[in-house]
């Protein structure tokens, strides 16, 4: 089984741009893919908008809450927001939940919440959950400003947990780059190397990513995710 933790540099980065990507990429394969995102914050009435678009682009059937164990209102850290609702977050939950995805599904990929140290719980980060799971790390780099610092700081952090590291997906989310934020991202293409994996580029309103924005095969041969 191929299994996938895909992180970000920083909130709004684009993880869930990336995760529905693959997901549609591996999908289009004829691969079965399993979604999930363990904790979704900033949740509406009309549900969990991160899990809702990773099963519209897995074309699965889970129901919402199993994709999607924990859900708050307050768009912050899940451990946050759990302390406003006077909630805690269900970390037993969410680990059957996982289990029972892997069960279901040949492969699954599991989007976190934010960057690597975003605390899940009381005691545990998502780079703690990653390892937890022993899940490898697809990292989600944003391309504006402050790009290297993050990328090579979230890197160094996947080193120090030991987790393994699929690759770094740079993503356009912020839109078009200055000249400024265009020559400091060449640097930071030059520095990742091998590790970049991809690259989102700017997506107008329900656009979706152009098929080779990703390199599927390397990220494939990565995470142990087999035809």
């Amino acid at each position: 089984m191929g299994r996938l933790f895909i992180s970000g540099t920083d909130t709004d980065v684009g993880k869930t741009v990336v995760s529905c990507a693959l997901a549609r990429a591996l999908q289009g394969e004829g691969l079965d893919v399993g979604v999930m995102k363990p904790s979704e914050t900033g949740v509406p009435e009309e549900g969990p908008y991160d899990a809702r678009a990773l099963i519209e682009a897995a074309g699965v059937s889970d129901p919402l809450d199993l994709v999607c164990p924990e859900q708050f209102d307050l768009p912050a850290a899940p451990l946050v927001s759990a302390r406003d609702e006077s909630r805690v977050v269900d970390l037993g939950k969410i680990d059957s939940a996982l289990k029972t995805l892997s069960e279901r599904h040949a492969h699954l990929l599991v989007e976190g919440a934010g960057g690597l140290l975003v605390p899940l719980d009381e005691t545990l980060d998502m780079a703690g959950f990653a390892a937890r799971h022993s899940l490898p790390v697809l990292l989600v780099a944003r391309a504006s400003l402050g790009t290297i610092n993050h990328t090579l700081l979230s890197i160094e952090a996947c080193e120090k947990r030991g987790l393994p590291l699929v690759g770094v997906v740079i993503s356009h989310a912020t839109g078009t780059l200055s000249d400024a934020d265009a020559k400091n991202l060449e640097l930071l293409r030059e520095r990742l190397g091998e590790l970049l994996v991809g690259e989102i580029p700017p997506l107008g309103p329900g656009e979706l990513p152009p098929q080779d924005a990703l390199d599927l095969a390397q990220i494939k041969q990565r995470a142990g995710i087999a035809n």
